[in-house]
């Protein structure tokens, strides 16, 4: 057989991204955006506005978490997005995806 093996989601690395995203993100709909994003895709974690930004964790299986990213650099049609940062995050995140207050 020349294909490669089908992986099972589960067998798939999980990781917890921190990310804060920058520019016009404020007032635009992105933590509405963001959660709706992040719910299809079935990951866990939270989005909130913060100074300067808005803040969310990605918490899932790599394809899917990375793929959250890159989507969070279009983000809704009013959103422009100048920057996103990321680093790992080792806290334990809570089942499903949700909008927090601002920080």
């Amino acid at each position: 057989n020349s294909f490669p093996e089908e992986r099972n989601v589960s067998e798939t690395p999980h990781i917890t991204l921190r990310v804060c995203i920058t520019g016009r993100v404020q007032g635009v709909w992105y933590r509405a955006w963001t959660t709706e994003q992040a719910t299809a895709r079935r990951l866990n974690g939270w989005v909130r506005n913060r100074r300067g930004g808005v803040e969310a964790v990605f918490s899932g299986p790599e394809r899917q978490v990375e793929d959250m990213i890159q989507a969070c650099w279009k983000g809704p049609p009013s959103a422009r997005v100048d920057g996103i940062e990321r680093r790992a995050f080792g806290e334990e995140v809570a089942p499903g995806f949700h909008t927090l207050p601002t920080a």
